[in-house]
């Protein structure tokens, strides 16, 4: 006899990584029926699974498509285990980049058109920024955000933000796409992003892009402090050159960890 419990674990753990497929990643979320063609569940059984999953944060219902993806819960959750790649890899490196700032840094994830941040690495200093993980935060006047959104052109960008409301949450916010891909633009061409009272007055931060294994943007190393403590324009310029040689140093122990062991690769010395 089948275990209820058992298999109600199985059917969400189904479900989960049916939201984390390439499908529902390029759809931008999966409906009830296909979620249940996937699983092989029944639709209402499905429906049901979704809501409790949706209470919890495990997954998010758009609200235009109807359509569920992922929830900002599970990143929450990953940050704590620490069994995922891109977390474990990027614990000790953001760990020793805060002690050599000392200031709070930070490794973020793009979720739609806003930050979430999975992992923070504290300050020693009394006075920081807390309660950054499990946190989102909008993409358009952070560091995270522009660094997560480097290689994105116009009209991406137009498109990914043609709902959203750009307030002016710092003096210095954007106004509009335009605005937003100008900054975009010009963390490009350093391949690394600042930001000046943008997300609120007084903070300062910089941040630099993670990639994998084939070169997109997975997450962003990001350092944020109050303006009174930077020392001068130039100090933000550090701080960016710093926060991007850990991106860096992350994205190439991501590519390694890729790696096949010694022997395996293919006939011409590529990988599969």
């Amino acid at each position: 006899m089948v275990d209820a419990g058992s298999d109600g674990v199985s059917r969400a753990a189904a479900t989960l990584i049916a939201l984390g497929s390439e499908e529902a990643l390029q759809a931008g979320g999966l409906g009830v029926v296909r979620i249940a063609t996937l699983t092989g569940g029944d639709k209402g059984q499905v429906s049901r699974l979704l809501r409790t999953l949706a209470e919890r944060g495990l997954v998010e219902r758009d609200q235009e498509s109807l359509g569920y993806r992922l929830g900002w819960q599970l990143f929450a959750l990953a940050s704590k285990a620490g069994d995922q790649r891109l977390l474990r890899m990027a614990r000790p490196l953001l760990t020793q980049l805060s002690k050599e700032l000392a200031e709070r840094v930070n490794l973020s994830v793009l979720r739609d058109t806003e930050v979430l941040t999975v992992f923070s690495a504290p300050s020693p200093r009394a006075v920081q920024a807390t309660g950054w993980v499990g946190r989102k935060v909008p993409a358009y006047c952070t560091s995270s955000g522009r660094a997560l959104l480097l290689d994105h052109q116009k009209a991406e960008l137009v498109k990914q933000f043609t709902d959203v409301v750009f307030h002016p949450l710092g003096p210095n916010s954007p106004r509009d796409v335009d605005q937003l891909y100008k900054r975009v633009a010009a963390a490009r061409a350093r391949d690394y992003a600042v930001v000046d009272e943008e997300f609120e007055p007084g903070l300062v931060a910089a941040a630099a892009p993670v990639r994998d294994v084939n070169g997109r943007i997975c997450g962003a190393v990001n350092v944020s402090l109050p303006k009174f403590r930077l020392g001068g324009s130039r100090r933000l310029a550090v701080l960016g050159r710093a926060v991007k040689d850990t991106a860096d140093e992350l994205s190439r122990r991501l590519g390694e960890s890729h790696q096949p062991p010694h022997g395996q690769l293919g006939s011409a010395g590529e990988r599969p």
